[in-house]
């Protein structure tokens, strides 16, 4: 009768063990486990034997006791460099060095190269007793050439064990660091597994030890996809221990380095020993083969989420494609099968900061010396292709600069592997780096020069992604063009990523927090009053943006919101010492004046309270605010340069921004963002991911995270990051026919005529002066301006469609598959005609005036939401191509008078205040009396210094009175006592009423 399963771990190590066995693995002898040197004594000297016998005896014949000394410098030189050292650099001994690991060969590689790599001895020892003081074992051992690389302890969960608890806690508990085995770098990664799930570790350090999911993923989420043939973790032994995959992780994937730039000699144990993630090994697998099979001139899209490591997958694959080599001739840009496919590879980064972030990376990985070369100036791009520099790193910020003087490249093939693919892909550029490596330059043929129309369609040409270069574009938030320009087009239409690593998968797997999980959003409410006579009419919309953006940009709006940002930091995060007392917070303003504005109100309050700790600001550039010009290093006391590595230190809690370190920047001490900035789609989701860097240094957690927004909706939040949470699509191709629709409805306004347009593209593309194509410029310009007499619509109209046409061509002529010579050189012209169009209106003159004309009577803030977590939707999101529609002004204007606007205005704002302004404002006044009045206001409160207890103290006073007033006030004391936001808010709002210097000039 046939043995029936009980479904136990002993099967599943039977399973493994099998199967690997019956590919290219044979099976050890526990006897035959050194466990003092960490390797099977058996294996060891059969491979050294098998494969360099010659060595062995020129190490023998000075030495009697030769296999002692081959033992005692095999072990002093792990305990120094690790195995590593071992695998990749062999072993010194005497005059020889022995090898200890053959790496796969090449195309190009000789048949020595081929015959070593056959000498690689691949074996699996089950129940490896690795002690010299107990009996315990460990489930299985992987050992390559006699040296143990990689152990594994498995459970299976129909037994109630689980690799994610069990085996974890038997390598954190049983698993003594004395023993060599688990020495840190003997082995190279240590598994834990199940027939569900694996998680992986490369230092073992007792009750700290720290395991990382090693999981395929399910469908954007954490765990692996239900496998309807075999275990769930097959893979693990099917796919990433095969003896050709196990050879490409040590060749081109493990490193050993240190990443503290300040330790400048470190030890063994200063450094970090890293093994990819699954999601990482199988990306970088998955696009070389790709282009090994399709050669040169595909484009890819990489959607992998923070927290995914996209530094070091980009690292990674930099480092493979340099030795990509075509399966056949026919693949597209082939040289031979062995002429490595790409001549270099260049990598660019959408982010100044993350320039240097990568190009540290890179360099670490480097194992050829010389092969990196980094494009700062304009010249050293073009140098670093001439003297044969595989892997260049760049910016898109100095990319345009570099390509003014890089020559004929065309007959080179580049892999461009492009990091958060953004806009900034779209676009002038993008359209030079084209050019840069795709369009030749202009050759003699029979004596002619080729004609201006030549000319213009190679520049047409070069802004389409040339057939000599491979694009890889990383990002976590895809947009819609982005989509169509890198993704992949399938049957039905839609564009999808090559590979997904999922923002839900990589919450789930533990490698990011969730942002949204503890989200506040706070409503303001004002009360504007009007101090002119005349009443003019305007539209009611446009006004009532403009009167709000006024209201929120008045210091006196910034002091109450910055005063609750500082309480709420104070009193929830630092005094709470969350992050083991390292928390750190962001405040997000709309602009640079309003970062500047906001950084004075902060640093005044934190004088008043004693300068607990600093806040600075980042902003590029300089700005004038109340007629005084500030720069960054001016307020922050240091150069820009030192900005992230000062905030770094506990002095810094608080980093005020507008647009500066939204995106790429990495630091876990964040957990708490104050948010005074409309963000939507891609920049909501990036600006809130400053958050999610988890830090378990710190025992950073999910309900460490603090979000008080003051200007969006949750609805808006929510939206933005359900696009991003699993995969995102594109669910069409733009229309390109919109572009003839746009140039129609331009030429019919006539700014311009058919022979003017070619006229300007023959002088552009024959190498005019600036003098003489502004000149042709100028007459469209003053046409548009004044002799058509066009109506502030149509003007505004016009310039709105050039726009559209300017920037939808940009975008779509990368991947239009035909050339249009019409739109090309429409582009051109209206690129250098758009600056000159005039369209400022009367209107817009009024409502400077009306903002000159009002004042702000009350401003307030209520709590809308505390505490929300929002749930996002888990389906595939579909994003739609950008708007096709040619746009447009013509639509009915709401006119008010000025009254009514400020009424509206008021109202609107006011919506669901619990009392007038008047009525709220009379409180504040009558409580602010009464505080005056109380006996303990002028020495417990007014003459005390200490700002801490001067809080303490107010609290206390309003408190009392509130508390004294219950009876007649039950809904007001109800909400003050029992919601911690509006208490917030209210008492900020009354202790600037009692801040006042008399309160008669209150009453007023």
């Amino acid at each position: 009768m046939q043995k029936l399963t009980n479904f136990s771990e002993k099967e599943l190590e039977d399973h493994i063990v099998t199967a690997l066995t019956a590919n290219g693995y044979q099976q050890g002898n526990p006897a035959d486990f050194d466990k003092i040197q960490a390797i099977d004594s058996h294996f060891f000297w059969q491979f050294l034997h098998n494969s360099q016998q010659t060595a062995l005896d020129t190490i023998a014949k000075h030495n009697p006791d030769w296999q002692k000394t081959i033992i005692h410098r095999l072990n002093n030189t792990i305990k120094k460099y690790g195995i590593l050292h071992i695998l990749k650099k062999g072993l010194d001994v005497d005059n020889a060095n022995l090898t200890f690991l053959y790496p796969k060969p090449l195309a190009s590689s000789s048949q020595i190269a081929r015959d070593n790599y056959r000498q690689n001895i691949f074996t699996v020892t089950r129940q490896v007793r690795y002690s010299q003081h107990n009996g315990n074992s460990v489930d299985l051992v992987i050992f390559l050439n006699g040296l143990a690389i990689i152990t594994l302890e498995l459970k299976s969960t129909h037994k109630n064990q689980t690799a994610r608890f069990n085996a974890i806690e038997q390598y954190k508990k049983d698993r003594s660091l004395d023993d060599p085995l688990f020495n840190f770098a003997r082995a190279i990664v240590h598994f834990t597994l199940d027939n569900q799930e694996a998680y992986m570790t490369t230092r073992l350090n007792g009750a700290n030890t720290f395991f990382l999911p090693f999981n395929k993923g399910n469908h954007g989420n954490a765990g692996n996809p239900p496998n309807p043939n075999s275990f769930n973790t097959e893979y693990l032994w099917n796919e990433v221990l095969q003896p050709d995959s196990l050879v490409n992780l040590i060749s081109h994937f493990v490193r050993l380095g240190c990443d503290n730039p300040d330790i400048k000699k470190p030890n063994l144990g200063d450094m970090t020993l890293y093994f990819p993630r699954y999601h990482q090994m199988s990306v970088v697998r998955r696009l070389v083969q790709d282009v090994a099979g399709n050669g040169v001139g595909k484009r890819y899209l990489i959607q992998h989420s923070a927290g995914s490591g996209k530094s070091n997958s980009i690292t990674w694959l930099a480092y493979q494609l340099i030795e990509a080599y075509p399966h056949s001739e026919q693949a597209k840009g082939a040289k031979g099968l062995e002429q490595p496919l790409y001549d270099s590879v260049i990598v660019v980064t959408d982010r100044k900061i993350l320039d240097k972030q990568l190009k540290d990376n890179i360099k670490q990985f480097s194992e050829v010396k010389g092969i990196i070369a980094h494009a700062e100036r304009s010249k050293d791009l073009r140098n670093a292709l001439e003297n044969g520099k595989k892997i260049i790193i760049t910016t898109i910020q100095k990319f345009p600069f570099i390509l003014d003087d890089i020559g004929e490249m065309a007959d080179k093939n580049f892999a461009i592997i492009i990091d958060e693919a953004h806009s900034s892909q779209s676009g002038m550029a993008h359209d030079g780096m084209n050019t840069a490596l795709g369009i030749d330059t202009d050759n003699e043929k029979d004596g002619d020069m080729d004609d201006n129309q030549d000319r213009i369609i190679k520049a047409m040409e070069s802004r389409k992604m040339r057939g000599n270069g491979s694009y890889f574009a990383f990002t976590a938030t895809p947009k819609d063009s982005t989509l169509e320009k890198f993704g992949e087009k399938q049957a039905d239409g839609r564009f999808t990523p090559f590979d997904l690593y999922s923002m839900k998968q990589a919450i789930e797997e533990g490698f990011i927090l969730d942002v949204v999980r503890n989200y506040t959003t706070f409503k303001s409410y004002y009360e504007i009053q009007k101090s002119v006579e005349n009443d003019p009419a305007f539209d009611s919309n446009k006004a009532q943006k403009a009167l709000k953006a006024y209201v929120e940009r008045q210091q006196q709006t910034i002091d109450v919101k910055a005063e609750i940002m500082l309480d709420h930091f104070i009193s929830n995060i630092f005094a709470k010492k969350r992050l083991k007392g390292h928390a750190k917070a962001m405040i997000v303003t709309q602009n640079i004046e309003m970062a500047i504005r906001y950084y004075q109100a902060i640093n005044r309050l934190l004088e008043q309270k004693g300068n607990p700790f600093k806040a600075m600001i980042a902003f590029s550039g300089e700005k004038i605010v109340d007629g005084i010009g500030y720069t960054e290093s001016q307020i922050n006391g240091f150069e820009d340069s030192k900005t992230k590595e000062k905030f770094d230190s506990d002095d810094y809690r608080i980093l005020v921004v507008a647009n500066k370190y939204l995106t790429g920047f990495d630091q876990p001490k964040l957990t708490a963002m104050y948010v005074d900035k409309k963000l939507r789609d891609v920049l909501a989701v990036q600006t809130l991911s400053r958050l999610n860097r988890s830090a378990n240094k710190y025992d950073k957690k999910t309900e460490d995270l603090f979000v008080l927004d003051f200007f969006n909706e949750l609805k808006h939040i929510k939206s933005a990051f359900d696009k991003y949470f699993t995969v995102t699509t594109l669910s069409q191709a733009t229309d390109v026919n919109v572009l003839s629709d746009i140039k129609t409805e331009l030429e019919a306004v006539g700014v311009y005529e058919p022979h003017e347009i070619i006229d300007y593209a023959e002088a552009y593309f024959g190498g005019a002066s600036m003098e003489t194509l502004q000149g042709k410029i100028n007459i469209l310009a003053e046409r548009f301006n004044h002799e058509l007499e066009l109506s502030d619509d149509a003007k505004i109209e016009f310039k709105m469609q050039a726009k559209q046409f300017v920037k939808l061509y940009s975008r779509l002529a990368s991947i239009m598959p035909f050339n249009k010579i019409e739109w090309e050189r429409l582009f051109w012209l209206l690129k250098a005609l758009i600056p000159e169009l005039n369209i400022r209106t009367q209107e817009d003159d009024d409502i400077d005036d009306l903002l000159e004309s009002i004042d702000l009577n009350t401003y307030a803030i209520e709590r809308t939401a505390l505490g929300s977590k929002i749930t996002l939707d888990e389906k595939e999101a579909v994003i739609d191509p950008s708007n096709p529609n040619v746009i447009g002004v013509h639509t009915e204007a709401k006119t008010n008078n000025l009254d009514k606007i400020i009424a509206d205005f008021n109202e609107r704002w006011f919506k669901s205040w619990h009392i007038t302004p008047e009525e709220q404002r009379m409180k504040f006044i009558n409580l602010a009396q009464r505080i005056y009045d109380h006996p303990d206001f002028q020495q417990k409160y007014l003459t005390t210094k200490d700002e801490q207890h001067r809080n303490l103290e107010f609290e206390k006073l309003v408190k009392d009175i509130i508390v004294e007033d219950r009876k007649k006030e039950i809904d007001f004391y109800k909400l003050f006592i029992q919601d911690e936001a509006f208490q917030l808010a209210f008492l900020s709002n009354l202790r600037q009423v009692v801040d006042k210097k008399s309160l008669s000039d209150l009453s007023k």
